[in-house]
């Protein structure tokens, strides 16, 4: 019976800690009560761990999507060297993963989520000390009222007495809501302080970040390497071709593969490694030269970095032309009424 009297007291506790919360929040909402505001460094170190996390959660995704193995890999199905490239797919897959996206994973799901639980316990206890600086501030206004009334000089002992229990009844919950507000500041203050501490951490987070996606590039500069070298054995293994071959630029009989093999592998190790996108130099040309506007498709999506700029999203189809002194990576891009400088390797263009 002890037991479920003590549950149904914490209970009715907690409940009443909530609803006092819940006030609280929604009369900051409604600009009935007062907030206490957080420091400038502190909400610097808010919105810079929510960044953080946003911007992790967005690689972890488009590197997921980008290190899917591919079952039907044409790679593994074209002989001993495909094999081979399989093989180094395989590896790239897991060294990434365990060098690049574990730690990633592990912040997401470790010291972020300690960030969170610290937080939220911090909106929490905020919300308790304004809600006791609400609870003194109307005690003290009732207490001024009682005390401006007894002064008043009114006649009759039961009235004076009637008063004085009040304003001594009133003074004891003045006193009681001072202690409270004393216990809240001081627990919202030590809350605050854990949570700093933990926020401040991001920076070595984000320098680990850099170091793993320093390995992954590694990675895949290595994959892409690897590649180039069993097309190169490849072709002097086929050895297939004569040898004035490569000498001869008028022979139109036979498509030169040899010798256009390993510039194409390369310039994919360099394009990929790079993350930029390839496209063919007569379009390039074509884009630049043109003296009127033309369509053109976007390959990959593009957040403008100024206001000169314009965003893009893939697959979209927008106009582009040249501009008289523009750099020639750019073009100017035009959707509607919106207009902005685009990056001509992102480009496509169209018919």
């Amino acid at each position: 019976m002890n037991i479920m009297d003590f549950n149904v007291k914490k209970l009715a506790a907690d409940a009443g800690t909530f609803l006092s919360r819940a006030v609280q929040f929604t009369e900051e909402k409604l600009g009935q009560a007062e907030k206490t505001e957080l420091d400038a460094h502190l909400e610097n170190l808010l919105s810079k761990a929510e960044c953080t996390k946003i911007w992790t959660e967005k690689i972890m995704k488009q590197t997921e999507v980008l290190l899917q193995p591919n079952p039907s890999n044409a790679l593994i199905k074209c002989g001993e060297t495909q094999k081979r490239i399989g093989t180094a797919d395989r590896e790239l897959i897991q060294t990434s993963a365990l060098n690049f996206l574990t730690p990633l994973r592990n912040f997401i799901e470790g010291d972020y989520k300690t960030i969170a639980k610290e937080r939220k316990l911090l909106q929490n206890k905020r919300l308790d000390l304004d809600a006791a600086k609400t609870r003194l501030k109307k005690a003290k206004a009732a207490e001024t009222r009682n005390s401006q009334l007894n002064s008043a000089r009114l006649e009759g002992d039961n009235i004076m007495v009637n008063f004085s229990y009040m304003l001594n009844f009133l003074h004891v919950k003045w006193l009681k809501s001072e202690q409270e507000l004393r216990i809240t500041q001081s627990e919202f203050d030590r809350q605050a302080e854990i949570t700093r501490l933990l926020l401040e951490g991001i920076s070595s987070t984000h320098a680990h970040h850099l170091r793993c996606l320093n390995d992954f590039v590694e990675a895949q500069m290595t994959y892409y390497a690897q590649c180039y070298q069993y097309m190169l054995d490849l072709q002097k293994q086929l050895g297939s071709f004569p040898s004035n071959y490569l000498s001869n630029n008028n022979q139109t009989s036979v498509t030169p593969v040899p010798s256009v093999l390993p510039n194409a592998i390369g310039s994919s190790a360099m394009a990929s490694t790079s993350g930029l996108v390839i496209t063919s130099p007569s379009n390039l040309s074509d884009l630049k030269e043109c003296s009127g506007s033309r369509k053109a498709r976007v390959l990959y999506d593009y957040d403008a970095a100024n206001s000169t700029e314009l965003s893009l999203l893939a697959d979209e189809v927008i106009t582009v032309f040249s501009v008289v002194g523009m750099d020639s990576d750019w073009l100017m891009g035009e959707r509607g009424n919106q207009k902005g400088k685009v990056p001509i390797t992102y480009l496509e263009l169209l018919n």
